[in-house]
């Protein structure tokens, strides 16, 4: 199955999802369209019951996304149209309640924007070439995709702030030490290294799967009272729907 966008692929194979940003030219660079046609593709999967986990990865040789297009993107419209538009395509906000597991196949450039694509995800893999950073300081600007939120929730509060106060790049291996990424492979293991994943977690039932990504990822906001009873909440769910 593949539906027909312009700066992405959209396939699907047995139970598992794969979404390509398919702007190679541009470094695969996140524009207005490539976010409109994102929020298409992550809502088919989210009510899709047949999809147990996505893919995201990135076309060409050079990079999985080099950033925003700041060109479109700080061309603001006025403030009521571009809180319409955010309230109608909260991307970032549908990426990160997704409740299937994401992995992401991570080559080339890793910057900004796609560094927070990145860490929207569940699982991240990278080949050896690859260059994370994000470089909105020496704009001028902040990360505003969830980055200063999620990078910390996910690398350490220092580990976060010095990438994002010096704007540095940092190879696959810091990437690894720092816990940005779960694992580094060459280049041309990539992407099987990627689906041999997603093959072994859509082996599952899916219904286990999903209940482990919520206790976790809603879990991690809860005290730990709060989050043990919403793990003994989900367990007696999935024993409840096997007995039925």
């Amino acid at each position: 199955m593949m539906r027909n966008f312009e700066t992405i692929v959209y396939e699907k194979e047995n139970n598992v999802a794969y979404i390509t940003l398919n702007r190679p030219q541009a470094l695969n660079v996140y524009n207005i369209q490539m976010r409109d046609e994102l929020y298409q593709a992550w809502s088919a999967i989210k009510d899709d019951s047949g999809i147990k986990v996505a893919v995201l990865k990135g076309a060409g040789e050079k990079a999985f996304c080099a950033g925003a297009d700041l060109g479109e993107f700080l061309t603001a419209p006025s403030p009521t149209v571009a809180r319409q538009v955010r309230w109608e395509r909260d991307i970032w906000g549908l990426f990160l309640n997704l409740p299937q597991p994401i992995i992401a196949a991570l080559h080339g450039y890793v910057l900004g924007s796609g560094v927070e694509m990145a860490l929207c995800c569940d699982i991240r893999v990278a080949s050896e070439d690859t260059q994370f950073g994000l470089p909105e300081v020496g704009l001028g600007i902040i990360p505003a995709a969830g980055a200063t939120q999620t990078l910390p929730r996910t690398v350490s509060r220092a580990k976060a702030l010095d990438m994002m106060l010096t704007g540095r790049l940092i190879s696959a291996k810091e990437a690894f030490d720092i816990n940005l990424v779960n694992g580094v492979v060459t280049k041309a293991k990539l992407l099987s290294t990627v689906e041999q994943i997603a093959r072994q977690i859509a082996s599952f039932d899916p219904m286990a799967i999903r209940s482990i990504k919520q206790a976790v990822v809603r879990g991690l906001d809860l005290t730990l009272p709060q989050g043990l009873e919403l793990e003994r909440k989900l367990a007696s769910l999935l024993l409840q729907s096997r007995a039925s």
